[in-house]
């Protein structure tokens, strides 16, 4: 990516989408469930969250808008989402096709939104591409949006177990940024709790499924029958 032509890098907010991502690339063949866990976990999160017509929801990157559309489909209060690029900010509205959604086009470590503004938070897949540092500043983010007694959902690339090697993490570090062509940081579900906890989360709920993303019977169940033969196509 050319830095100078597609980042504004006062506000670090991306003007154009990197389509050579694995993501992005999964998207133009058809795919619509693009998180680590599938459509299954996506839901998981999302029942336990517990979503209401009294809630002011944030994501964080909301990707093609597959997550938004459950979100709002619980008719929550407000729904806001925090995209850092702005061309996939406007694929979130075309796609998603709902009036009420607002879209802030900024970095989910420093939105602009004010203080306790939300009550429940959620971001799938993006804290795993992000340094120690980074991941820190999105979840206190997080935390200074959220009232009390809010909720912080996310769903991430785990590493198990939780005393995996740091040769063999390093190893699914580069594997993995290798085959996505972007940087990738998984921590074990340890660490995750950690990280959380030390920004002042109490967890209540995890749930974990294998990452099998491009498994024919994962495609099947996320996106059906017809995409998964298209998919099978182009692979």
């Amino acid at each position: 990516m050319n830095n100078n032509n597609n980042k504004n890098e006062k506000t670090m907010v991306e003007k154009r989408m990197n389509m050579e991502q694995g993501h992005w690339v999964l998207a133009k063949l058809g795919k619509k469930v693009l998180r680590p866990g599938g459509k299954a976990l996506t839901q998981a999160m999302l029942n336990a969250m517990n979503i209401t017509p009294d809630d002011d929801v944030v994501e964080f990157a909301p990707g093609l808008g597959y997550t938004a559309k459950l979100a709002l489909s619980r008719h929550p209060h407000s729904y806001t989402a925090v995209e850092l690029n702005a061309e996939a900010a406007q694929r979130v509205r075309d796609n998603v096709q709902d009036d009420t959604i607002n879209i802030v086009i900024g970095n989910a470590s420093e939105t602009g939104l004010p203080d306790k503004s939300a009550s429940k938070v959620y971001g799938e897949a993006m804290l795993t591409m992000q340094s120690k540092q980074q991941k820190q500043a999105i979840i206190g983010e997080a935390a200074r949006l959220l009232r009390p007694g809010g909720l912080y959902g996310i769903h991430e690339i785990g590493i198990f177990p939780d005393d995996t090697p740091q040769e063999v993490r390093r190893e699914i570090e580069s594997d993995l940024a290798k085959g996505i062509k972007t940087n990738v940081r998984p921590l074990t579900v340890a660490d995750w709790k950690q990280l959380l906890e030390d920004n002042g989360f109490d967890i209540s709920f995890i749930e974990s499924k294998p990452m099998h993303l491009l498994e024919r019977r994962r495609v099947i169940a996320d996106e059906g029958l017809g995409v998964s033969f298209a998919l099978c196509l182009e692979c």
